[in-house]
């Protein structure tokens, strides 16, 4: 399985999925005007992961600003990654946000709330 890299730019976050060591990273802003374009191919890699993943899957998310077509997309992932949890597989993701980012901070517990998914919240220092 090959690892998916994606460089952020202005609109997009820095994608670190990493297959070899079941670590799967975004970082940075989401505000795409399509995220359709943009998340589709995250979430079709996660699929493809999830036919041999590695023994733990974790997912850390470290954006400092998302629109709401990214928040959308983000469920879906954590839905996606909620169901191969629910069959059994390792799977748990950490929220990084800013102590003063309030915004960021209710979108994590959000998705906490709403996911079985183990969602651990961070602070970012």
């Amino acid at each position: 399985m090959n690892d998916l890299f994606l460089a952020k730019t202005g609109t997009t976050p820095d994608v670190s999925f990493n297959a070899s060591r079941g670590l799967l990273k975004l970082e940075g802003r989401s505000i795409p005007e399509n995220p359709e374009w943009f998340y589709e191919s995250l979430i079709t890699w996660i699929h493809e992961y999830f036919r041999d993943p590695k023994p733990t899957t974790k997912m850390e998310v470290k954006l400092e600003y998302v629109n709401s077509g990214t928040s959308k997309y983000l469920m879906e992932i954590f839905r996606i990654l909620n169901v191969y949890y629910d069959q059994g597989k390792k799977v748990s993701v950490v929220w990084f946000y800013e102590e003063e980012d309030e915004a960021m901070y209710e979108l994590g517990m959000h998705y906490q709330e709403t996911v079985k998914l183990p969602i651990t919240m961070s602070v970012i220092y």
